[in-house]
């Protein structure tokens, strides 16, 4: 009954195309729309919060929520590490998702990111170099290079699952198989990947992405790694 009540109000605000923000019908409102009593409309609404799909100011009333992707990423992250500790293969399973992800937006991408996000990106490269000149590239300078990168496709999705995955990784990085490892690598990687895109070369773009990806695998123990070296023993990626 709960779900159904759930699939009711969600139908409302798809049919009534109510944006974020916008207010919906009150409790006794509900009941007399649904047919069904108090207790199951807030039941419903409960869930619906959980969702970042409904939010209830308390004095005001109940709104059409963010809607944010944040609950499904929280939950996509969580499933990833409680996988990993049941010594699932659930890490590398969310890194051939973004690493698919990230090779097929590349298309997207070659020759089209504009030239304040590409000096932007020679300027981390540049801080990747002096961090890795000192003993290792920070995981915030490798992290801010990715998004800065998919930046121009506005796709905020896409940024939210980039954090599950930085997310779950960081929280298991510890566990992560150790090798030798060379920072240099990863700077001389990510300005393969800058040139590569400027140049507007897809097919480079996307080995060089690739190569990249093979580093994270032989941190995961994954047979399938590729021969390039990690840069840090901090998560980069």
């Amino acid at each position: 009954m709960a779900r159904d009540i759930q699939e009711r109000i969600k139908k409302l605000i798809i049919d009534r195309r109510l944006p974020s923000g916008a207010p919906l019908p009150t409790e006794p409102e509900l009941m007399e729309l649904l047919g069904v009593s108090r207790n199951s409309v807030r039941e419903a609404l409960k869930a619906l919060v959980a969702m970042g799909i409904v939010e209830i100011r308390h004095g005001f009333g109940t709104y059409v929520g963010p809607m944010s992707m944040a609950p499904m990423i929280d939950g996509l992250a969580f499933r990833t590490v409680a996988g990993h500790y049941r010594g699932e293969d659930s890490l590398l399973q969310l890194l051939e998702l973004r690493e698919a992800v990230e090779t097929g937006l590349l298309a997207r991408l070659a020759g089209q990111v504009p030239a304040s996000d590409l000096a932007e990106l020679d300027a981390l490269v540049d801080r990747m170099e002096s961090e890795a000149a000192v003993g290792t590239v920070a995981a915030e300078t490798d992290r801010a290079f990715h998004a800065t990168l998919y930046r121009c496709l506005r796709n905020p999705l896409l940024g939210e699952v980039l954090e599950a995955f930085w997310d779950a990784f960081h929280r298991v990085r510890t566990d992560l198989v150790d090798f030798p490892h060379d920072p240099k690598v990863t700077c001389r990687q990510h300005r393969e990947i800058l040139d590569a895109v400027r140049s507007g070369d897809t097919l480079r773009s996307e080995q060089a992405v690739r190569e990249h990806f093979g580093n994270l695998r032989k941190r995961l123990g994954s047979p399938e790694a590729g021969t390039g070296e990690a840069g840090a023993a901090a998560p980069t990626a």
